[in-house]
């Protein structure tokens, strides 16, 4: 990165890493409670025909299986994607001062550090590739728990067992990282197009009302946090159908789709292009909600602690 990395560290970059994985921790407690019921309705969906709709999912799951199975796989999650958003948002925050060094040392203009939309969809693509690293075993332990059968006929007793069933059957890579490939395509996209819907939607507002960045309102962050995550799932979707057909697949002999490509080119076959949407009524319900939630909750911290 050369020079504007060492800007970037001069400027007390660390300290700003620190705030920033520290708030978005704090918005990935926010978002795992309020979309979790959410998430259970979405992965059924996308991995099973026994349900008409969403509503017909959510009944289901609510007489057969009680209330408490909207929260079922909660515990990986709550841990995991703290982290995530954690990641996600110290990323970004690092990318960003990174083109802000990069522009401000090539010209000499005092606004030349602004990024371009370019620049916050990359930085945004940069959090989603570094989040994934975790995100991929993680949503793929909360996925497997989320799917498996009700009451004695359930394949896993928790968390760690799934990790452990997973492993032994088929290691790291094959087993714990299943479905990595596109987990990674779908950070990328969906972050880039996250992080820059909500900076593209405060600056505007910003320069509109011609006021600074925290004289904002809370409701209007929540506002623009909850379009961004209607902007994520819409330029995301059709990958996280694959990766959640990949996580619910077999091993082995059982094994239904051989490779990424392979389960695109089978979902094409057997369901056309509605198959690439299957959920994505509940997922953008619960995607305003979350995502509201997590920029409020995150922009409220950087405000606190700054």
């Amino acid at each position: 990165m050369g020079d504007a990395a060492q800007d970037l560290d001069a400027k007390g970059g660390a300290l700003d890493t620190a705030k920033d994985l520290f708030a978005g921790a704090a918005g990935g407690v926010a978002q795992v409670l309020i979309g979790q019921p959410f998430d259970i309705v979405k992965v059924r969906l996308q991995t099973s025909t026994a349900y008409k709709s969403a509503l017909d999912a959510a009944t289901s799951i609510y007489v057969k299986e009680g209330p408490l199975a909207f929260y079922k796989g909660t515990l990986t999650p709550l841990l995991g994607i703290g982290a995530c958003v954690s990641i996600q948002f110290g990323a970004f925050g690092y990318a960003r001062r990174y083109f802000e060094a990069r522009n401000a040392a090539s010209s000499s203009s005092s606004s030349s550090k602004d990024l371009s939309f370019g620049q916050y969809f990359a930085a945004g693509a940069f959090a989603g590739v570094a989040n994934s690293v975790i995100s991929g075993p993680i949503e793929h332990v909360r996925i497997r728990l989320q799917t498996q059968p009700h009451g004695e006929a359930r394949l896993y007793s928790g968390p760690l067992d799934c990790v452990r069933q997973l492993y032994s059957r088929g290691g790291g890579l094959r087993g714990l990282y299943r479905g990595e490939a596109v987990t990674i395509l779908r950070e990328a996209a969906a972050y880039g197009t996250w992080f820059l819907t909500f900076e593209y939607l405060m600056m505007a507002d910003a320069a509109r009302n011609r006021v600074d960045r925290a004289e904002i309102p809370s409701y209007k962050v929540a506002l623009y946090g909850g379009l961004a995550g209607e902007a994520l799932w819409l330029a995301s979707y059709p990958f996280d159908v694959v990766k959640s057909k990949m996580q619910t697949d077999g091993f082995g002999s059982e094994m239904k789709y051989k490779t990424m490509r392979d389960c695109f080119a089978q979902t094409w076959k057997a369901e056309g292009a509605r198959g690439f949407w299957k959920g994505i009524g509940p997922t953008l319900l619960r995607a305003m909600p979350v995502s509201a939630g997590t920029f409020a909750v995150v922009e409220a911290t950087m405000r606190a602690i700054s």
